[in-house]
C-alpha cells in the first residue's frame, strides 16, 4: 500500500513535469537560495570545503559567493532534473549539447559495440549523462545508485529516472545483475566517482589533501576489459548545460595494466580541471574530505586482488 508521501511526491513530480524548463529552473534557484540560509549544517560543509581548496586563492566574501552560487545551482539542478526527466533525448538535447561523443566511437577494428566505462561526478545536471548512451545508437547506459533511506521516494525518484531508458542497479542489493549485465555487448557504465569513499577506497589527493577516492571506474575497465573515459556536465544558461566527453584515460601501457591509483590520480585530475573551471559548479555540500578513520589497504591492482567496488 502507497503512503501518502508517495502521492504527493508523484503529484509534485508530474506537475514540475508540465512547467516550461526556465520556469522550473528559476524555482529550483530560489529554492538553493533560500535552502543556503536555513540549512546550516550543508552550509558550513560547503564553506569548510571551499575554504579548504581556495582560502589561499580567494576572499571571505568571494568564497561565500560560490558557496550561496552553488546552493542556487543545487536547487536548480534537482528540480530541472525532474523536468528534464519527462522529456524525450531528442527534447533534452535542445537544452543540453554534447561534445566529444565522438571520442566513444570504437575505433576501427575493435568490436563494433565495444563496452565503455565513464568515470562521472556531480556536475552540474548530473542527471543528463544517460544522454550519451541515448546519443549513441545501439548502446545501452547502465548505472548504480543507492537507495533513498524513505521507500516511497525512493519508489518515485527510480521511477523518474527510469524514463531515461538508462538502467539502475542499487550499489548494495544489485552487484550480482550488473555484473551480469556487463557481459552483454554494447554498454556504456556511468560511475559517479568524485565523492568520499569509505574505507574500501583508495587514500589519493584531491584538489591538494588525500582523501579516500572510488576505484570503481578503474576497476571495471580493467575487469571487463573496457575502454574508460571522463564526462562533465557544465551550466551555461538558465535551464541550459553542455556535456563535454574526455579523452580515453589509459589503463594498460603497452598491454599491461596500469596500477589502479596512477589510472585513478588521471580520474581526479580530470575532475579537478572541472572544478577549478567553474568551482560552483560541482557538489560541494558533500563531506569529501574525510580523515582516515583506520590504516588502509594497499590496493594497486584490482585485478589482482578481492576488491568490491559496489561496497560503499
Amino acid at each position: 500500500m502507497e503512503t501518502p508521501l508517495y502521492y504527493a511526491a508523484r503529484a509534485m513530480v508530474g506537475l514540475v513535469g508540465r512547467m516550461p524548463l526556465t520556469w522550473v529552473a528559476r524555482v529550483g534557484r530560489v529554492c538553493g537560495w533560500l535552502a543556503f540560509y536555513v540549512d546550516r549544517s550543508h552550509r558550513r560543509v560547503a564553506l569548510e570545503n571551499l575554504q579548504r581548496v581556495f582560502g589561499k586563492l580567494k576572499t571571505g566574501a568571494e568564497i561565500h559567493a560560490i558557496a550561496l552560487e552553488n546552493f542556487c545551482r543545487i536547487g536548480e539542478t534537482y528540480f530541472s532534473a525532474l523536468r528534464t526527466s519527462h522529456m524525450t533525448p531528442e527534447e533534452a538535447t535542445r537544452c543540453c549539447e554534447i561534445v566529444g561523443i565522438e571520442k566513444l566511437i570504437p575505433k576501427l577494428g575493435a568490436p563494433v559495440l565495444e563496452n565503455r566505462v565513464l568515470a562521472i561526478g556531480h556536475f552540474g545536471n548530473f542527471e543528463l549523462y544517460t544522454l550519451i548512451a541515448s546519443a549513441l545508437r545501439g548502446y545501452q547506459g547502465v548505472t548504480t545508485y543507492r537507495g533513498l533511506a524513505q521507500p516511497s521516494l525512493n519508489r518515485v525518484l527510480q521511477h523518474t529516472r527510469n524514463r531515461s531508458g538508462c538502467l539502475f542497479f542499487e550499489r548494495r542489493t544489485d552487484a550480482a545483475k550488473l555484473k551480469a549485465t556487463l557481459n552483454r555487448d554494447g554498454i556504456i557504465l556511468g560511475l559517479l566517482a568524485d565523492q568520499h569513499a569509505g574505507s574500501g577506497g583508495l587514500r589519493l589527493p584531491f584538489l591538494g589533501t588525500e582523501c579516500s577516492t572510488s576505484a570503481a571506474p578503474a576497476v571495471f575497465a580493467l575487469r571487463y576489459g573496457c575502454p574508460l573515459f571522463s564526462a562533465v556536465v557544465y551550466r551555461v544558461g538558465l535551464g541550459r548545460w553542455k556535456i563535454e566527453v574526455g579523452s580515453e584515460i589509459p589503463t594498460q601501457i603497452n598491454g599491461v595494466p596500469r596500477p589502479s591509483s596512477e589510472i585513478v590520480l588521471d580520474m581526479n585530475r580530470r575532475f579537478e580541471e572541472a572544478v577549478l573551471r567553474d568551482p560552483a559548479n560541482w557538489f560541494w555540500v558533500h563531506k569529501r574530505w574525510k580523515p582516515r578513520s583506520q590504516p588502509l589497504p594497499e590496493r594497486l591492482d584490482p585485478l589482482a586482488q578481492t576488491i568490491d567496488p559496489l561496497a560503499n
